[in-house]
């Protein structure tokens, strides 16, 4: 019994593994970044070795009371990469101040 329970809990972990898995944007250009967001919709993508969100193309990759936000990340050949929007709650503060 103590078997299959480690065996679970390691499918869990790899499980979950897979699921927070992000590209770091700098290996890739600029042109692949927002091709990779475009054409998914959507994209975890490492914007450093300790940060990283969630891109989308526009808001109907929100929650219904979110808003997007233009963003811009490293890329191989940018610094300043226009990669495409992330979701925000305007109702808590999630704005930025101008």
């Amino acid at each position: 019994m103590k078997k299959i329970a480690v065996v679970t809990g390691a499918l869990l972990l790899a499980g979950a593994g897979g699921a927070l898995a992000q590209t770091p944007s700098i290996t890739l250009t600029c042109g692949q970044a927002a091709d990779l967001v475009r054409t998914r919709g959507e994209a975890l993508l490492a914007t450093s070795r300790t940060l990283y969100d969630r891109y989308v193309r526009d808001r109907s990759f929100c929650v219904y009371d979110q808003d997007t936000r233009p963003e811009w990340v490293p890329t191989r050949d940018n610094p300043q990469c226009f990669i495409g929007y992330t979701c925000f709650e305007p109702s808590r503060g999630g704005g930025r101040s101008p």
